[in-house]
């Protein structure tokens, strides 16, 4: 024991591998940051590219992960070199190995060919607004493996690509607000209505997320104590949220200025004749 421990041959071999191994981890971790910097500044020359901003920061994530995957994958098997692993077995054996990484990790190979389906196909994007599962909210990152939503109450929830079987995007095309006015009985319905259709014209200059005048449709319905006309709008994807409380805001100036009672619930007491006051 005596002797294994002051072996000076050892310890010598055991400083020069630790000094590789350091090395190996240093150089990994700067050749990880200096590529993904050259990879941010890349995809920040959009000009150069005839690709929408969406689309350029979903290739952007993808390409910062396989660079990072790639790179530590190498640098895994230069330090197992260092500590005496013989690689060239493990590598001659690799179909053997493949047959059991495609029983052992079946999940993860789906995971990651499902991811480069919806980037390829372009399913989303990050920035997009999706609703998958039980899950809705904005893609933050789209990975070789997972991709991360986050809700619009803030919790961020990580997906298995493999798990994404259908999406719904709220971004790739144009939404519709559509607002349900409600006016008393007493309003005459073609004043209120003729009202609107004049004073919503200037509504796209506004309210920036309409792309065109909103048409006023007419009466949808009668309540309790009110007439119900709606209106709807065409909007910038993800804009009808945004729209519809600026066009409430706008209407309820309107009715003020105008003189249009907005309903309220009213209680009428009839007297029984029979009764003595």
């Amino acid at each position: 024991m005596y002797r294994y421990i002051t072996n000076t041959d050892m310890w010598i071999t055991i400083g020069k591998a630790s000094v590789k191994i350091l090395f190996i981890y240093i150089v990994a971790r700067i050749l990880v940051k200096v590529l993904l910097g050259s990879i941010n500044r890349i995809f920040q020359q959009r000009g150069k590219f005839q690709v929408d901003e969406r689309r350029m920061e979903t290739m952007r994530s993808l390409a910062s992960n396989v660079v990072t995957y790639v790179i530590y994958f190498v640098a895994i098997l230069s330090i197992l070199t260092q500590l005496g692993f013989n690689l060239a077995p493990v590598l001659a054996s690799a179909g053997v190995v493949g047959l059991a990484v495609g029983f052992g990790a079946q999940n993860l190979v789906r995971d990651v060919i499902t991811g480069f389906f919806i980037i390829f196909e372009d399913q989303f994007a990050v920035g997009d607004y999706v609703t998958t599962g039980n899950f809705t909210g904005t893609v933050q990152e789209i990975g070789l493996r997972i991709t991360k939503i986050k809700s619009i109450t803030g919790e961020v929830h990580i997906i298995p690509n493999g798990s994404i079987t259908e999406v719904t995007n709220f971004s790739t095309q144009n939404s519709v607000a559509v607002l349900d006015i409600s006016v008393a009985y007493e309003e005459d319905v073609e004043r209120v209505v003729g009202i609107l259709k004049e004073e919503l014209e200037k509504a796209p200059m506004e309210i920036e997320e309409l792309i065109g005048v909103p048409n006023v449709l007419g009466v949808q319905n009668f309540g309790a104590s009110e007439v119900v006309i709606r209106l709807t709008a065409d909007c910038k994807p993800m804009g009808h949220f945004s729209a519809n409380r600026k066009l409430r805001a706008m209407i309820k100036r309107i009715f003020d200025e105008r003189g249009i009672e907005i309903p309220y619930p009213r209680l009428v007491t009839i007297p029984n004749p029979k009764e003595k006051v």
